[in-house]
């Protein structure tokens, strides 16, 4: 089951109710950062370590579905050479893209 499958929204009110809470599990985000790519590795997991839990419902969200996409869409997402046309996403990827201040 892909973690988009573990959701469902709530139409009156837009917000994103996580059906399983061990959807949200750190170790679990984490291993589905692994990618085929090292550069992928590191941005994915560099975000989740340093952004994920700051982001409102939705962006979590949005950043999960992200997870679902295949390696070359997210490189050419993380290298701009493509946007996402859902903003949710696009959204994160530009947060994604955004170096952390230290």
């Amino acid at each position: 089951m892909s973690l988009r499958a573990a959701f469902s929204a709530r139409e009156s009110t837009g917000e994103i109710l996580f059906e399983s809470e061990s959807m949200l599990d750190r170790p679990r985000l984490y291993w589905q950062c692994r990618r085929g790519m090292l550069e992928l590795d590191i941005l994915l997991q560099g975000f989740l370590d340093a952004k994920f839990d700051v982001l409102t419902t939705v962006e979590q969200h949005a950043f999960i579905e992200l997870l679902d996409y295949p390696d070359a869409i997210l490189l050419e997402y993380m290298l701009g050479r493509m946007i996402p046309t859902d903003q949710r996403i696009a959204n994160v990827v530009t947060q994604i893209r955004t170096p952390v201040a230290s």
